[in-house]
């Protein structure tokens, strides 16, 4: 008789098999299950949804996962981590804006940030923006740091004549950003953007042969651009545009305050539904409550409509207007008929 009977031998290798399956590959098959379901796409094709992410300057393959997780992108970050450093590509990951879909998988999220084909992003500039709300939408949209962007504009060196002798500070470029859409990708920066608007306005001023129109009214491309954001701010219906350039003119050849209410909001940096007695004392260069002639410059971007009436002004008697609660004007020759006007606007 042998050492071990048959059935003894057959017990003892089915406890070695059962050791081996629940302590090896019991463990290793939920693990490669695990990892197929971290590393499977939150989505199908079908459903998918897309998603503009911003990976920053320098961040580890960690971070990039935690950004991916937060955004419902992944369904583990340390897998992605895990992954991405398994695959030599945990160094190689560029920063910039993607648009990524929860249709794709871990594996083919590494590979989009890899090859680092960055999305095209767009945003809309709203004709009468300043400066500072130009800034605040873009932060908003994460497509430039604030204080960056104002500093770049109030400092930055560009290379357009029309603003070579205009003193650097916080309002320099008020008026000349142009208001448009613009698309630009992931390679940019703060100062990119502002050249951007600054070569679509200087494209604008081209087509429109705008400085010869300027000069034909008496003014400077400036004065017209100052004139064409009083326009701006003041008009809200296209056809009243030239006529309201009309009125301003009018002032300006008598010497007469322009009293236009939103260099009063400029000049207190907000734009109130109403403007008290008190609000038409702020002491200010911009406040043509106080000061006569233009103010130093413009109070916010115009579009092209506001930029044609302030050289195509209509020729007309009027001195004075008063807005309806449509947003329309009434027009008036003598101090009496506006007056009278305001009374029929209830003001």
């Amino acid at each position: 008789m042998g050492f071990f009977s048959g059935n003894k031998f057959k017990r003892a290798n089915k406890t070695k098999l059962d050791k081996l399956f629940q302590y090896i590959v019991f463990p290793l098959v939920l693990a490669a299950v695990f990892l197929l379901y971290a590393l499977s796409p939150i989505s199908s094709k079908d459903k998918g949804r897309e998603l503009v992410v911003n990976i920053p300057p320098n961040a580890t393959a960690r971070q990039v996962g935690d950004i991916l997780k937060k955004d419902k992108l992944i369904r583990n970050s340390l897998t992605f981590t895990l992954y991405a450093r398994y695959s030599g590509l945990d160094n190689r990951i560029k920063a910039g804006q993607y648009t990524l879909n929860d249709s794709l998988s871990t594996p083919a999220l590494l590979k989009e940030l890899v090859k680092g084909h960055q999305a095209e992003m767009s945003f809309t500039i709203p004709e009468g923006y300043t400066t500072m709300q130009i800034a605040d939408l873009l932060a908003e949209k994460g497509l430039a740091d604030r204080e960056k962007f104002l500093q770049t504009a109030a400092t930055a060196d560009f290379s357009y004549p029309f603003i070579e002798d205009l003193p650097k500070g916080e309002k320099r470029l008020e008026g000349y950003l142009f208001p448009d859409t613009y698309q630009v990708n992931g390679d940019y920066s703060e100062k990119s953007i502002i050249d951007i608007m600054l070569k679509r306005f200087a494209d604008v001023v081209e087509e429109l042969d705008y400085q010869k129109k300027a000069q034909k009214n008496g003014v400077t491309l400036h004065e017209a651009l100052t004139i064409a954001s009083l326009v701006e701010r003041e008009a809200k219906v296209d056809e009243e545009r030239p006529l309201i350039a009309g009125v301003i003119y009018n002032r300006l050849r008598i010497d007469m305050l322009l009293q236009v209410d939103a260099t009063v909001q400029y000049a207190l940096g907000v734009t109130k539904p109403v403007l008290y007695y008190a609000d038409l004392e702020v002491d200010s260069p911009y406040n043509t409550y106080k000061n006569y002639g233009l103010p130093p410059g413009p109070i916010a971007m115009p579009g092209r409509d506001s930029l044609l009436a302030a050289v195509k002004p209509v020729g007309t008697p009027y001195l004075y207007y008063v807005a309806r609660p449509d947003g329309t004007h009434l027009f008036a020759r003598t101090l009496a008929e506006h007056e009278i006007n305001k009374e029929k606007c209830n003001l």
